[in-house]
């Protein structure tokens, strides 16, 4: 679904290339690790889409690995960080609580070369995380951050990987965390620092905030500063960086079955004007290839039927995405969330037709947004930013609870 005709002029670039560590990236975009949403099948969709404009298309970060299923060789785990011989660069994306765990998980990843770039979560807001005083609750604890920065840095140094940062504004607005958070990366050696403008409280609720992204630039100018938070369209990334100055963009749920958003990121930053406007038809071609290669790279599987059955039934959450705004009725939707089969699947994307492009009705956001939600913390961590010995010790079995995907 390419979008850059022959005809098509370009201007100067609107940013420089993107630089972490060794690697540079053309277009400053990348593609947030979502848990059961941006595996191989659907990487690879967006990083098509991407390189059909003609330029180098971004970073596409796989799904989160805690560090403690890696270093106990958990197969789901290895798993989502081997990649295919066509992604490259390679990027993964580690969590972990405990510094000794992390640096032993990302040694493993860069001295078996599974990744050219790995990236530390510290933004999740999810409650079995953050109760266990990871994701976007962890960087409260000054030392325990820099602590697992510094070992995630010293492991893969040797093997000149660039490591990266990702996290919150805070747990909440009495909580703030991220200015502390960009110096110490940027202190302990990772290679750029991506911000969710939001806090953990905030979830992704409400409109991201984006004057913190701003700060954060002013703050750290020796690493680049990525923002995230409500990029749902090309023009959006373009607003926030005129209106923060950030180094470039991680887009999540925006393209969430709408993978052509990464044709669209690539043209804005290269001075294009022109944007992808798939019409029914081609959302239904592109859901259909979705399919096809989940049941290719499935490797659990039993046999070909079986990774079948399973694309059929992995691709359902993927329908109301790919559908948004599109002139299709719910008993449409409800019989392709049900097929069975491939074949099944391709008769009932025929049965819908085509249809223009229905304009910002099918852009915005996918999933859940949701309210606020208080945020679940283990008991006494907020009361100091410190972290005793007996959370010490707690922090090394935390990980056993958080899944590896």
């Amino acid at each position: 679904m390419g979008i850059i005709g022959d005809n098509g002029s370009v201007t100067s670039a609107l940013l420089p290339p993107l630089r972490i560590g060794p690697l540079t990236v053309d277009t400053p975009v990348v593609l947030a690790p979502m848990a059961g949403v941006t595996d191989r099948a659907f990487r690879q969709l967006c990083r098509e889409a991407g390189a059909s404009t003609g330029f180098d298309p971004g970073l596409y970060v796989a799904e989160m690995v805690t560090s403690r299923s890696l270093v106990e060789r958990n197969e789901s785990a290895l798993s989502i960080v081997t990649f295919g011989a066509d992604e490259q660069p390679r990027s993964a994306q580690v969590y972990g609580v405990d510094p000794a765990t992390v640096g032993q998980a990302v040694r493993i990843i860069a001295e078996e070369n599974r990744a050219d770039h790995i990236d530390l979560n510290f933004g999740c807001p999810v409650p079995k995380v953050t109760r266990k005083g990871g994701g976007g609750a962890l960087p409260w604890k000054t030392r325990l951050f820099t602590d697992i920065v510094a070992a995630a840095v010293a492991a893969a140094s040797p093997h000149n990987i660039p490591v990266t940062v990702k996290t919150r504004i805070g747990i909440d607005d009495d909580h703030i965390t991220y200015l502390d958070a960009g110096r110490i990366a940027a202190g302990e050696g990772a290679a750029a620092i991506a911000l969710h403008a939001r806090t953990v409280v905030q979830h992704y609720s409400g409109t991201a905030r984006w004057e913190y992204i701003a700060r954060l630039k002013e703050a750290v100018t020796d690493i680049p500063v990525l923002g995230n938070g409500d990029i749902f369209s090309a023009d959006d990334a373009l607003n926030m960086v005129a209106r923060t100055g950030c180094d470039g963009v991680v887009v999540g749920r925006g393209c969430m079955g709408r993978p052509w958003l990464f044709a669209d990121l690539a043209a804005a930053f290269h001075g294009h004007t022109v944007r992808v406007q798939p019409t029914m038809a081609q959302v239904a071609a592109t859901m259909y290839r979705h399919a096809e290669l989940m049941k290719k790279y499935d490797i659990y599987a039993e046999d070909d039927a079986d990774a079948e059955r399973r694309a059929c039934r992995d691709i359902r959450k993927h329908v109301a995405w790919y559908l948004k705004g599109y002139p299709v009725g719910g008993e449409a939707r409800r019989n392709l969330s049900m097929v069975g089969s491939l074949d099944e699947l391709r008769e009932r994307l025929e049965t819908l037709g085509d249809a223009p492009y229905p304009g910002q009705d099918a852009e915005g956001a996918r999933g859940k947004s949701g309210a606020q939600k208080a945020a679940h913390l283990p008991y006494g961590w907020l009361d100091s930013r410190d972290l005793t010995q007996e959370w010490e010790e707690k922090l090394r079995e935390a990980e056993l609870s958080v899944s590896g995907g």
